[in-house]
């Protein structure tokens, strides 16, 4: 879902709606889809969200109220989404846009089953574990 495919439409029209937390973005060919900002901040193309390869995503979390405060254009085929929770990393280019709005209720699904399995919530942000594991004595006394 990321990249710059010649074949996807371009956005003709990108609107923030900052009240109802939605992204509004018209495509070249017909297509309008309204993006919450939640859903594109937990979906964000960022290496921080994504990891850096395959089963290395990090499941966010509490991230129900967050808006975005900015929209930066980068060149003629993406945006930078500045998110209220200080989050300004990735690249959301037309093409990436396009699939999120295209596969966004099965998308949404799986981020509300992975919350469910994680024990995790949409309005409280869940700790991050301490780094050097529980073999390093992060986790506690023995």
């Amino acid at each position: 879902m990321s990249g710059l495919d010649t074949d996807t439409p371009i956005p003709t029209d990108i609107r923030l709606h900052q009240r109802s937390r939605l992204l509004e973005i018209a495509f070249s060919d017909g297509e309008r889809f309204e993006l919450p900002c939640e859903y594109l901040r937990v979906y964000s193309p960022s290496a921080e969200v994504r990891g850096h390869g395959e089963g290395q995503e990090v499941l966010q979390t509490g991230k129900r109220d967050v808006n975005i405060s900015a929209i930066e254009p980068v060149g003629h085929y993406a945006v930078k989404l500045v998110f209220t929770d200080g989050h300004d990393s990735g690249l959301y280019t037309w093409d990436y846009l396009y699939q999120l709005g295209a596969r966004q209720e099965p998308l949404w699904a799986e981020y509300l089953r992975r919350l469910e399995e994680a024990g995790a919530s949409r309005d409280t942000e869940t700790p991050k574990a301490p780094k050097g594991g529980c073999g390093s004595g992060a986790c506690g006394s023995h």
